[in-house]
C-alpha cells in the first residue's frame, strides 16, 4: 500500500479528493435571472404550441434550481451531480417508453426530455458555460415550439424571448471581457460599463423583428419535401366491424336530415322534406344531402391546414340527383384499405389518367370535430392517418373509422392534375359506359325543360358572338360550354337577401326548376346543384362534390385557418382520359378554384401583400401593385436572363461568368461607398469629442492596429506607444487623455487643435507613406 502514495496520481490523489477543479464561477445575479427567465419562455412556449401543462412543475422547479445553483456555485456540489446523473437516466428511460407509444411525431416528446435535463441541469449552474448551455435549450424550446404553433398565440412569447435575449447576450458578452457587478461605498453606483443603453437595445429589437419579417416573407417556399416523416397522432382504437359504409355527422342524426341543434333529434321525416340547418355542422357532408333545409351556421374553426398549395379540401361526392337534393347512390360499394405493417402510410391506387401532376403533401390539424369524412385534395395517393384502416366509396371520398375528433392530425400526399384548358377542350365526348349511367341520370319530369333552358343559354352566347365579335371561338367543346354556363349561372341569378327568405320547396316542387324558373336564384349550393344538372341535361357528365374552401391564409403560421362557414358544393366535371375538374357558379366565388397552377414558390410574400393592402384604401393599393409588380418583373426578367445564358455553350457561360464579375465588383464597390455614407453620417451627429476619437479609432484600425473592445481609452494609449511612432503615438495620447477628461470628468478640452494636429499629422503620414 504504501508503494502505492509513491506514485504520482497515488500522492496526488489525497490532496485532491473531495474537491473540484479551479473553475471560474459566475456572480453575476441579473445575468442568471435573465437565463432563468429564457428557459422558463422556452418551457411556456412548448405548452402554448403544443397544448401542454409542462410549466406547472417545471417553472416552479426551474426557479428552484437556479436559487440553489447561484447560493451552492462555489461548493464541489459532489451529490447534487450525482442525483443529477440519476434523474437523467430515468428521463431518457421516460422517453424511449413514449417514443415507442408515438413514434410518428417525436417532437413533443423530444421537447419534454430536454425540459426535464434543463430542469435537472439547472441545479448545477455554477460558471457562465453553464448558463451558455441553458440559453441554448431555451432557444431550442422556442424552435420546437415554432414547428408545432398553429396560432398568434406563439407570436407574443417569441417577441418577449427577443426583448429579453438582447440585454442576456449583452450581460454575457461583459461577463466574457471580465466586467464585474461591483457595488461599494466608494462606488455605490454600478460600474457604468455594466449599465444598459435601452435605446440602443430597443432599436436593435426592432431591427431584428423588421428583418425576421422580411426575410420570412420573401424567403422561397419550394414545393419539394426532404423529408418524409409526415405529421400525424396516436394510434386510435377502432371498431371491428368497421365497413365503411357509415357517415357520422354529429349534427345530423338520419342521413340528409336537419337536427336544428345538432342534438340528434332530427326536424323532418323523409329526406327532402323541409327542415333547419345544423348550426355546428355542414349539411352535405352526409350520404344523403337534403337542400331543402334552411338557416345559416355560426363560424367557428375547424381546422388548420398547412398546404404545399392552396386547394380546394375535398370531402365527398355525390351521382344521384332527388329532386330535393342529392344521395350516394353506391353508398355501399366501398373499399376497405389498411396500413403498411412498418408505417403510418396508407397507399391508394390513384386513377389511370394522363394528366400531368403535381405532388401536394397537406397536413390537417383539427380544431374541432368533424364527421367521419376525411378532407383531402383531389387524386390522394397517400394518408399518413392514426388509424389501421380506411374506406374508399365509389365517389373518391375517403372515410375513416371513428369521427374526427378535436386534436387529431394526419398528412396526405395528392397528385393533383394541371387545368390545362387547351388540352381538355380537345377531350373526347365518348364517355365510358358507367359515367353515363351514373352522371348523366337526372328526374324525366324535369329533362326536357332544363335542357330547353340550357340550349337557351348556349345560344344567346353564339348570338352575341355573331353580332358582336365574329372572331370569337364558338362554344365546340365540353369545356367551353361548362365554362360558360358556371358563368351565366354565376351572373344571371342571385342570392337571397335574406337565408331565411327562400321559401321551402313542396312535396312537388324541384329545386332546379324553381331556381330557374320561379325564385331566379337560392342558395350557394343550389347554383351548384343547377349547374350539374344542367350539363348532365346536354349530355355531360357531372357530379356534385362537396368540401371546404381553403380558408383565410395566416402569413405568420404559413397555415391556412378553416371554418364550418367555409363549406360548400360545386360541380364536377368528367373529362376522358383526363379525369374530373371542378367549375363554381356561384357568386362572390372564384369560377375556376384555386389550385397547382399558381406558383406557390413566394406565396408567403404574396399572401402577406393581400394581408396588407386589405387595409390599405383602393387608390393606395393599385399605385403599390403597380410600382412593386414592375420592379419585380423587372428583377425576375434580368435573374431569368442571367440564368438563361449558362444553357447557350461555352459563350453563354463566359459571358454569364463576366456579367457576374461585374455584377459583384459594382456590387461590392457599392456597398462600400454605402458603408462610407453610413459612416459620415454617424459621425456628423456625434459630439465633437467623441467625432474625433472615433476618426482616430477608425484609422488606427485600418493600420491593422485597432483598439480592442476591452481596452479603456487610456490602455489603447499606452498600447499605442509601442506600436507607433513617437509623433503619432504622442498625439493619440492627448487625444485619448482629453477624451476621458470630456466623457468622465465633465472638462471641455480644446478638440479644435486637437483636431488640427490630427489632421496635420495626417498629412505628414500620407506624404510619408507616397
Amino acid at each position: 500500500m504504501n508503494r502505492f502514495w509513491r506514485l504520482p496520481v497515488g500522492n496526488h490523489w489525497p490532496q485532491t479528493r473531495g474537491k473540484s477543479p479551479v473553475k471560474e464561477v459566475e456572480d453575476s445575479i441579473p445575468l442568471r435571472v435573465l437565463v432563468m427567465a429564457l428557459v422558463i419562455l422556452g418551457i411556456v412556449a412548448t405548452d402554448i404550441a403544443g397544448e401542454t401543462q409542462f410549466s406547472l412543475w417545471t417553472v416552479p422547479l426551474t426557479m428552484v434550481g437556479t436559487g440553489w445553483s447561484y447560493y451552492r456555485r462555489r461548493s464541489p456540489n459532489i451529490p447534487i451531480q450525482f442525483c443529477i446523473a440519476i434523474g437523467m437516466l430515468l428521463a431518457l428511460g421516460a422517453f424511449f417508453g413514449r417514443f415507442i407509444g408515438n413514434w410518428n411525431d417525436t417532437r413533443l416528446s423530444l421537447a419534454e426530455l430536454l425540459i426535464q435535463l434543463q430542469v435537472l441541469h439547472s441545479f448545477d449552474t455554477p460558471r457562465r458555460k453553464d448558463l451558455g448551455y441553458s440559453i441554448v435549450i431555451g432557444l431550442i424550446l422556442v424552435g420546437v415550439a415554432a414547428t408545432l404553433s398553429q396560432t398568434m398565440a406563439f407570436a407574443p412569447v417569441l417577441l418577449l424571448f427577443l426583448g429579453i435575449t438582447l440585454p442576456t447576450l449583452v450581460l454575457d458578452y461583459r461577463s466574457r471581457l471580465g466586467f464585474k457587478e461591483s457595488t461599494s461605498e466608494k462606488s455605490p453606483k454600478k460600474n457604468k460599463n455594466y449599465n444598459f443603453n435601452f435605446k440602443f437595445l430597443i432599436l436593435n429589437f426592432l431591427l431584428i423583428v423588421t428583418l425576421g419579417l422580411g426575410i420570412f416573407a420573401i424567403l422561397p417556399r419550394f414545393p419539394g419535401y426532404q423529408l418524409r416523416s409526415f405529421p400525424v397522432s396516436a394510434p386510435l382504437k377502432v371498431p371491428d366491424n368497421f365497413t365503411g359504409r357509415s357517415i357520422i355527422n354529429p349534427g345530423y342524426v338520419r342521413e340528409g336530415k336537419g337536427n336544428g341543434q345538432g342534438n340528434g333529434s332530427g326536424s323532418g321525416g323523409n329526406a327532402g322534406e323541409p327542415g333547419t340547418i345544423d348550426n355546428n355542422f355542414y349539411y352535405g357532408f352526409n350520404s344523403e344531402m337534403n337542400q331543402n333545409l334552411r338557416g345559416e351556421m355560426k363560424p367557428k374553426v375547424v381546422m388548420r391546414v398547412r398546404s404545399q398549395a392552396e386547394g380546394f379540401w375535398r370531402v365527398l361526392a355525390f351521382d344521384n340527383y332527388t329532386g330535393k337534393g342529392w344521395k350516394i347512390s353506391r353508398n355501399d360499394q366501398v373499399t376497405t384499405l389498411r396500413q403498411s405493417p412498418w408505417t403510418s402510410r396508407i397507399s391508394i391506387d390513384p386513377p389511370l389518367f394522363t394528366t400531368p401532376t403535381k405532388e401536394v403533401v397537406q397536413t390537417y390539424n383539427l380544431v374541432s370535430e368533424l364527421p367521419n369524412l376525411i378532407p383531402a385534395m383531389s387524386y390522394p395517393k397517400g394518408l399518413y392517418f392514426p388509424t389501421p384502416a380506411i374506406a374508399v366509396d365509389q365517389e373518391d371520398g375517403l372515410r375513416a373509422p371513428v369521427q374526427l375528433s378535436e386534436g387529431l392530425t394526419y398528412t396526405v400526399v395528392s397528385d393533383v392534375p394541371y387545368r390545362d384548358r387547351s388540352l381538355l377542350g380537345k377531350a373526347s365526348t365518348k364517355y365510358p359506359a358507367n359515367i353515363k349511367q351514373y352522371y348523366l341520370q337526372i328526374p324525366p319530369a324535369i329533362a326536357d325543360k332544363v335542357r330547353k333552358r340550357t340550349e337557351e343559354m348556349l345560344a344567346s352566347y353564339d348570338q352575341q358572338r355573331v353580332s358582336r365579335s365574329p372572331g370569337t371561338k364558338s362554344l365546340d367543346s365540353t369545356y367551353e360550354k361548362a365554362l360558360y354556363l358556371a358563368q351565366y349561372v354565376k351572373q344571371n341569378y342571385t342570392l337571397p337577401t335574406n337565408p331565411l327568405d327562400l321559401p321551402y320547396l313542396d312535396d312537388k316542387d324541384d329545386l332546379v326548376e324553381s331556381f330557374l324558373f320561379k325564385n331566379k336564384g337560392g342558395y350557394p349550393d343550389h347554383f351548384s346543384t343547377t349547374l350539374t344538372v344542367m350539363l348532365r341535361s346536354i349530355g355531360i357528365p357531372a357530379r356534385l362534390v362537396a368540401g371546404f374552401a381553403p380558408g383565410e391564409f395566416n402569413p405568420f403560421t404559413g397555415m391556412y385557418v378553416v371554418r364550418n362557414t367555409d363549406a360548400y358544393a360545386m360541380t364536377e366535371v368528367y373529362f376522358p382520359k383526363y379525369g374530373w375538374f371542378t367549375f363554381d357558379p356561384i357568386p362572390g366565388h372564384p369560377l375556376i378554384p384555386p389550385s397547382i397552377e399558381e406558383d406557390q414558390t413566394f406565396s408567403v410574400l404574396r399572401q402577406f401583400w393581400n394581408w396588407v393592402a386589405g387595409w390599405l384604401p383602393s387608390p393606395i393599393t393599385a399605385i403599390l401593385n403597380t410600382v412593386f409588380g414592375t420592379i419585380f418583373s423587372w428583377l425576375f426578367q434580368g435573374i431569368a436572363w442571367f440564368l438563361a445564358l449558362f444553357t447557350k455553350g461555352w459563350l453563354g457561360i463566359l459571358t454569364g461568368l463576366i456579367v457576374g464579375t461585374i455584377a459583384a465588383f459594382l456590387g461590392w464597390l457599392s456597398w462600400g461607398q454605402w458603408r462610407k455614407w453610413l459612416n459620415i453620417r454617424w459621425l456628423k451627429k456625434l459630439p465633437p469629442m467623441e467625432r474625433l476619437y472615433q476618426q482616430v479609432l477608425q484609422w488606427t484600425a485600418n493600420k491593422g492596429l485597432g483598439k480592442h473592445p476591452s481596452q479603456t481609452p487610456l490602455e489603447y494609449a499606452q498600447f499605442s506607444r509601442r506600436h507607433h511612432s513617437p509623433e503619432i503615438a504622442e498625439v493619440i495620447d492627448d487625444i485619448c487623455q482629453a477624451y476621458v477628461s470630456w466623457r468622465y470628468g465633465g472638462h471641455n478640452p480644446n478638440w479644435q487643435q486637437l483636431q488640427q494636429r490630427w489632421q496635420a499629422l495626417k498629412k505628414v503620414e500620407k506624404n510619408r507613406v507616397s
